[in-house]
């Protein structure tokens, strides 16, 4: 797949930037990329690959996310481990040794503990020939134990998460984790940020609605996509506005190093960004769905147009 990234962009085809993941399970592949080194803003700035994904654990729904106590629906069930802790510790470590950056899916409780282990170890043991500004991250992130919440800013990783889980999975969720551990651990966005967390936004395609605009109404609302219950759930983990807009532009930008080219219009950045029908800082929350972009400008440059469109 990096192969015909390479082929497209060299060809000028792409006309977004791509910020590629390797994955952890071919480890052919991050021996070769690891010798070649980072690669950043390739072909014009289309595509930098500098980062590897690897799963610690499965999902919520399936009861295959790793929990430190039992499923409350589930007697006995834990989740399982999908990749041995010991392979990810490894890669873990020679990623951090050869500058590249680590975004692991965890979303149970206990697989973001142990993901946190690692990540504290490995930068105790290789900080002094390792680069200080790893920015590693949990990919999800969606349930915490109260003892780690802490940790996640003291160790500066990033929380990839994608608040439309919580739109989607919220109404069962509580039958999975029980109303405790939901309370204080899941979805807690606003317990984050306020410990220092940064959150990168996300619609986590196909899984979920590939249109920006519903992420950023479960950001705000903490509602399903049919706007259920009035208040939203756990009403106190909204994110503001202004926190679910950084979490999708200035935010984002730095979980992949480019916090100094795009994530904000400014004078000596790439130009990148898009035009909305309205303002989602302002509408009315029940009119956010309804946004339409009728321009996306990448560079400068006009790469979608609604008003040209048959």
């Amino acid at each position: 797949m990096v192969n015909l990234y390479e082929e497209m962009a060299s060809q000028n085809l792409i006309k977004l930037r791509l910020y590629v993941m390797l994955r952890g399970t071919q480890p052919e592949l991050l021996e070769y990329s690891f010798k070649k080194g980072i690669q950043e803003n390739l072909y014009d700035n289309q595509l930098t690959i500098r980062s590897i994904k690897l799963m610690a654990d499965g999902a919520l729904g399936s009861r295959g996310a790793l929990l430190l106590e039992e499923y409350t629906d589930a007697p006995g069930e834990h989740g399982h481990n999908v990749t041995p802790l010991e392979d990810i510790d490894k890669i873990v470590n020679k990623a951090y040794k050869n500058g590249f950056q680590v975004g692991i899916h965890a979303i149970g409780d206990r697989a973001t503990r142990e993901v946190l282990d690692i990540y504290e170890n490995t930068f105790k043991t290789e900080s002094t020939n390792s680069p200080k500004d790893a920015r590693f991250r949990i990919e999800h992130a969606q349930h915490f134990d109260p003892a780690d919440i802490l940790r996640v800013a003291e160790l500066d990783v990033i929380l990839a998460m994608q608040a439309i889980h919580m739109s989607s999975d919220r109404p069962w969720a509580i039958d999975r984790l029980g109303e405790k551990r939901i309370t204080e651990g899941a979805y807690i966005w606003q317990t984050l940020l306020k410990s220092g967390a940064k959150i990168v936004n996300g619609t986590d395609a196909p899984v979920e609605p590939i249109n920006p605009m519903a992420g950023f109404y479960a950001s705000v609302s903490r509602k399903t996509l049919k706007g259920m219950p009035d208040g939203g759930y756990e009403p106190l983990q909204k994110m503001t506005r202004n926190q679910a807009l950084r979490s999708y532009t200035l935010d984002a930008a730095y979980a992949a190093f480019q916090e100094n080219d795009k994530g904000s219009i400014e004078v000596g950045k790439w130009a990148d960004f898009t035009i909305l029908d309205r303002n989602i800082m302002t509408i009315p929350e029940n009119q956010i769905l309804e946004t339409k972009v009728t321009k996306t400008i990448i560079g400068g440059e006009i790469v979608f147009d609604d008003e040209k469109i048959d």
